[in-house]
């Protein structure tokens, strides 16, 4: 029984786009690992900004900023 977990911070991920994370994530585990799409369980776990950090800092006071993970 797979188990997947996605976790993203809480910035207006959309419904539909869950459900497309969903059905692309079971998907990638029935081909690659010939699992039954009806055991795999997909969760989305999401964080605010402010319980989610990098490089010391919160994420929001990042944002804030106007830095971002792909910014060197």
């Amino acid at each position: 029984m797979p188990f997947v977990k996605i976790e993203t911070t809480r910035e207006g991920v959309t419904r539909q786009q869950k459900q497309a994370l969903i059905k692309g994530v079971t998907d990638l585990i029935t081909e690659v690992l010939n699992k039954d799409p009806h055991l795999t369980h997909v969760v989305i776990h999401e964080v605010d900004t402010d319980d989610w950090g990098y490089a010391g800092e919160q994420t929001s006071v990042l944002r804030e900023k106007g830095i971002t993970a792909n910014r060197k």
